[in-house]
């Protein structure tokens, strides 16, 4: 049995026609099962922030451009603000817009690329150490005006020495140069530059340091931008120069150093004493140090003439003296005797006037009237005595005369009841009742047996 021939009758395949959405779905669910989440670098374009809070920017290179993403749940983890062209370094999941047919990236995190991180990272070490007090003024050390010795903390074969030491051999030739050898480039770099650091802050075989390497990238002067760079020179009790990279370059041990010089060459002439300078100075110096001795000592003779002339014997000297001696004893031997006599007169003439102003006769006649006065007072008291004695015994008389005790001396009695009321009625008295009787010597108590009246006429 042979086939059918095509196109003899055969019946042609279905179609699968597809709507745009399903299409958009399927290449959406292939694109985010196809990929896992990758690392994409890009640069940042046309940046949006609405008001839903997500971001919505184009990451671009060279040659190529993607939509891409970042909802606000995932924006708002970041500690730093993204800004238009900013150079960034995103991890995102590939997917697509379903709604327009775009393909796009779902960022879920970001952090700046390249030179971009590094820069952040110096911003934020910088302020850390600025709040903390690394970079104050007022704890910097001035340097020294003629150092002794000079120390250089850098690269032995690098340019940034090979510009010092010229510097010094043409302004200084004679300041000692001691190098502390580091390398200035590279992830091991820091350590052994604060290392160094220390270990010539521990010889003080120098009284000045100078922190130096030439001009590179961001990258390549990373080592003077680290923490333990920093806090080794903040330590540092000899004066640092800092002379990093090229006059546009700065790095945080330009903020933490003592001095920040531009260059290196700049920082060689900023340390040393320009020697010709320094012979002009002192060569005017001793020319005027000359000028000056020479009219010390025309001055000087000048006087040794004028006192050689008015010089004098040492023994005509004496006898001069002597006799000023003798005339000082003399005009002071007068000096006293005439002050004796002036105070022998002053004592004979207060003597006259204190007998004059003497108190004694006075106080003799106060005693003469006092003594008066005091027999006169005796004498009117004793007087008073007896008059009031007199009065007294009058009255002691006219007293007793009325006194109740003189009656009962003269046999008479006073007689009270219980109640102690004087009785002078019988009639209000009970036979039996108790009554008192009070004598002139001594109290009787009494039963009255009877009691009656009786005519008192």
């Amino acid at each position: 049995m042979s086939s059918p021939q095509p196109g003899a009758g055969a019946a042609p395949p279905a179609r699968e026609v597809y709507t745009v959405s399903r299409l958009n779905r399927e290449a959406r669910a292939l694109l985010e099962g196809g990929f896992p989440p990758l690392w994409v670098e890009g640069e940042l374009s046309n940046f949006a922030r609405p008001g839903s809070g997500h971001w919505y920017f184009t990451l671009k290179d060279a040659q190529a451009q993607v939509r891409a993403a970042m909802f606000r749940a995932k924006n708002a983890l970041l500690k730093w603000a993204p800004e238009e062209g900013t150079q960034v370094l995103v991890r995102a999941r590939v997917s697509l817009y379903e709604g327009r047919g775009e393909f796009q990236l779902i960022v879920e995190h970001m952090e700046p690329a390249g030179e971009g991180l590094l820069r952040l990272q110096f911003e934020r070490l910088k302020q850390k150490l600025a709040a903390e007090g690394l970079f104050d003024e007022a704890r910097k050390q001035p340097l020294p005006a003629f150092p002794r010795c000079l120390g250089v903390i850098t690269s032995p074969t690098g340019a940034a020495i090979r510009d010092v030491l010229s510097v010094l051999r043409r302004r200084h030739p004679l300041l000692p140069v001691i190098i502390y050898p580091v390398p200035v480039q590279g992830g091991n770099a820091a350590p052994q530059i604060a290392a160094m650091i220390r270990a010539a802050d521990r010889r003080r075989d120098c009284d000045v340091l100078l922190l130096t390497r030439g001009g590179g990238s961001l990258e390549d002067l990373w080592p003077f931008n680290e923490e333990i760079v920093a806090r080794a020179i903040y330590d540092c009790a000899i004066p640092i120069v800092s002379g990093v990279g090229h006059e546009i370059d700065f790095t945080i041990a330009d903020f933490v150093a003592d001095v920040r010089a531009p260059t290196p060459s700049a920082a060689a002439e900023l340390i040393s004493p320009d020697g010709e300078q320094l012979a002009e100075h002192f060569g005017a110096i001793a020319r005027r140090l000359g000028s000056l001795i020479t009219t010390r000592l025309q001055r000087q003779g000048e006087r040794l003439n004028w006192l050689s002339r008015r010089l004098i014997h040492p023994a005509r000297r004496l006898m001069e003296l002597s006799q000023r001696v003798d005339d000082f004893n003399q005009r002071l031997f007068k000096a006293l005797r005439h002050q004796l006599d002036v105070a022998r007169s002053a004592v004979v003439e207060l003597s006259a006037h204190l007998r004059a102003a003497s108190p004694l006769p006075r106080l003799r006649l106060h005693a003469q009237h006092q003594t008066a006065l005091r027999a006169r007072l005796q004498q009117a008291v004793m007087q008073r005595l007896r008059t009031a004695e007199h009065q007294l015994s009058q009255l002691g008389r006219a007293l007793s005369a009325v006194s109740p005790l003189a009656t009962l001396d003269r046999g008479y009695a006073i007689v009270t009841s219980d109640q102690r009321r004087i009785l002078r009625d019988a009639a209000g008295v009970k036979a039996g009742s108790r009554v008192q009787a009070r004598l002139a010597r001594g109290e009787l108590d009494c039963i009255v047996e009877t009691a009656r009246l009786v005519d008192s006429k």
